[in-house]
């Protein structure tokens, strides 16, 4: 594929537009890109035989001049599209996440302009990017949400369009926090949070229901595919 693999080409289009104009010697998108996937591949910490865990909160540090032709340029749409490339290689590779995966930008005196350094953690959260390595279990149920797919890892997930939500949907026709998803010892819950057009389960509206593997969900147009895996042979806990 020449200089771009399958993975920065996602950043190429960032280089392509005005954004690049602006970088000279200045750091480019694509080095940051190279970075960060270094990053996960150096940090990457094997569980066991089928899973290995990497860093989901990364911090690229940055002169004060390329700091601020990010922020110049738009520091919210690098970022996602940056975290989006990360969590598509991470699926490539086969890794897992322990928590949505972040990238953020901060600027640091001691660094001229064109160097940087990244940073990173791997930090536990509601929910997860479920990548090609993610096997949901009853413990850690799989949501696919009009396509994307999400692992949950944490006990409890709200699902809304507002910013307080935990999976963030874009769709007039659901409330801010809509609903609750809580994993219990005794099955999952999906509980409706007071919303306005009501959560339907297997097309129809309930106030809440204990899911089984294969359910669907449906808020506002949005549509949700609940999985455990409990219907497949050898099916454990990791």
């Amino acid at each position: 594929m020449g200089i771009l693999d399958k993975f920065e080409q996602g950043v190429e289009r960032v280089v392509n537009t005005a954004f690049a104009k602006a970088f000279h010697s200045e750091v480019k998108p694509v080095e940051l890109a190279s970075a960060l996937r270094r990053e996960v591949d150096d940090r990457a910490a094997v569980v066991d035989r089928e899973r290995t865990v990497v860093p989901n909160e990364l911090t690229i540090e940055l002169s004060h001049d390329d700091h601020r032709r990010v922020v110049e340029w738009g520091e919210e749409t690098l970022a996602d599209e940056l975290a989006s490339n990360v969590t598509d290689h991470a699926s490539q590779q086969r890794y897992a996440f322990v928590g949505p995966v972040t990238v953020t930008f901060t600027e640091h005196d001691d660094l001229e302009t064109g160097r940087f350094r990244v940073r990173s953690s791997t930090v536990r959260g509601t929910v997860a990017p479920a990548t090609a390595a993610a096997a949901p279990s009853a413990r850690h149920p799989l949501l696919d949400i009009d396509g994307q797919r999400y692992l949950l890892t944490g006990p409890v997930t709200v699902i809304g369009r507002g910013s307080e939500a935990d999976i963030i949907v874009d769709d007039p026709g659901v409330s801010r926090r809509h609903l609750e998803i809580r994993v219990t010892p005794d099955g999952v819950v999906a509980t409706d949070l007071d919303s306005t057009n009501g959560l339907f389960v297997e097309g129809h509206q309930v106030p809440a229901a204990t899911l089984l593997d294969g359910n669907t969900l449906t808020i506002g147009r949005t549509r949700i595919m609940f999985w455990t895996g409990q219907d497949e042979a050898g099916e454990d806990d990791r």
